[in-house]
Order: structure tokens, then sequence, then C-alpha cells
């Protein structure tokens, strides 16, 4: 039999679908994923920004671009431990290699992108001024050290390892504070964060939280040189025998 044997209206249906089919079939081919870092650290970038910038609108995305890659390994091995709690990335991290984790904090470490100001909320001029306080000098009366004599005198960071502050949303740096103190996140022990945000009141955390956001931005946000700082505390984030003099930093 051929088509044009058939009655019009069954040889038009078939017409249609022999030429239709190279059209569905090109649609179900399979379509190929670019097997590079940038793709595969698509869950990463989705909350963090595609260079790791952060989202400060958000809150809660803090920034990763341009923090020492040490600190970002430790942080990522750390939710795979169970030592920082949140559900999406302990997820995401579960299945990967020390040596990919590595790899990803090398990236991002890498990444050069400018600093976005995240919104600061309305505070009075008082608990602003204690926010700065507590940040530049401390409060030796209750034995809690400023935070510029771990993460920097301008709070940028310091090598290898100690994370800036300056940047980071109000939500976030507020919410880690508040985990240290109810022990939702953790680091190897002696944990000086926990620590030094058990000697802060909540209106302290706020002060610090809302000092943060609202400074000005230094001309220079990279991290200091490693051993340009030596933190007041014992703190075992590097652990091993270097425990005592090793960087305070894992504060954000």
């Amino acid at each position: 039999m051929t088509i044009s044997s058939l009655p019009p209206l069954r040889a038009a249906l078939l017409l249609a679908c022999v030429v239709a089919a190279p059209v569905h079939a090109g649609e179900d081919a399979p379509h190929t994923v670019p097997d590079t870092l940038a793709q595969r650290i698509a869950s990463c970038t989705a909350c963090h920004g595609e260079h790791g910038e952060g989202t400060p609108d958000s809150g809660f995305f803090p920034r990763l671009a341009g923090k020492p890659a040490d600190y970002l390994a430790r942080q990522l091995r750390y939710f795979q431990q169970g030592l920082r709690k949140y559900g999406p990335m302990e997820y995401t991290v579960r299945p990967l290699s020390d040596a990919y984790m590595h790899e990803i904090a090398d990236y991002f470490a890498a990444q050069q992108v400018p600093y976005s100001r995240s919104p600061a909320p309305k505070v009075s001029d008082a608990l602003l001024a204690r926010g700065e306080a507590l940040t530049v000098h401390g409060d030796p009366a209750r034995k809690v050290p400023a935070c510029a004599a771990c993460h920097g005198s301008q709070l940028t960071g310091v090598e290898p390892s100690t994370p800036g502050l300056v940047g980071l949303p109000y939500d976030y740096v507020s919410s880690q504070l508040g985990s240290w103190r109810t022990g939702t996140r953790a680091a190897a022990a002696p944990d000086c964060m926990a620590t030094i945000a058990n000697r802060l009141s909540p209106e302290d955390i706020t002060a610090v939280s809302a000092w943060l956001a609202s400074r000005e931005l230094p001309a220079d946000m990279h991290a200091q040189a490693a051993g340009s700082v030596q933190p007041p505390l014992q703190c075992g984030v590097l652990g091993g025998p270097t425990a005592a003099t090793a960087s305070a930093g894992d504060g954000a």
C-alpha cells in the first residue's frame, strides 16, 4: 500500500507524523551538561552568587569570594561532620571528598569581585557605639576580646584561615553568634568562638552585628598576612600542638 492509495485524510495524517518524527527525536536527545567546576558548584552559586559574592539582600547567604581557602574548606568539613547545622549545606557536602572540598574552597578564595553593602538595621546610636566598642576594643571586664584581635585590624580576615567580618549581612552575623550560644555551630576544641559568644548578651550580639553591617568598607579588602595577628585565646581550629597560637578565626 502506498500513501497515494490511502484516503486523503489518512494520507495527510501519516505524512504529518513522518515529517514531525525527526523533530521529536531531536527534542528527546540527551542534553550534554558541561563538565566544569563552575557547573558542578551550581548548587553553591545558586545561593551564594555566581562568583561567591554573597546575596546581601537575603540576609543569610554570606560572601565566599576572597575568603581564605583553608577557612572555606574547613567549614565544608564542619557541615559534613555535623559541627555546623544547616540542612541544604549538610546534604550538599555529604558525598564530597576532602580533595574536592579543597578544590571548591580554592575556587571561591580566588574570586575577586566587588563587595556589596548589606542592609543595616535601624538601631540606636548607643547600641551602635556598644557594637563598635566590642568589635574594636572588646570588654576586658567580661573577658571578651575584640573581634579585631583575631579577624584583623580592618576586620578583613587573616591568612591562612581567619575569615573577614566586614561585608557580612546583619542577619547572618547575628544568627551565627546565636548558633554558637545554642550549640548548633561548633568548631574544633577548644572552641574559642563558642566561649566568646556565650560571654555576650543577646543585646551585645545585636550591637556587634548591627555595627559590622553599617561599617564603611575599607579600601583594601584582602585578608592580612599570616602571622600578623596573635589571638588572645587558645583556639583549636588548626588542631595539633599549634592550637595555643593558632588563628582564632572561625567567626563567620
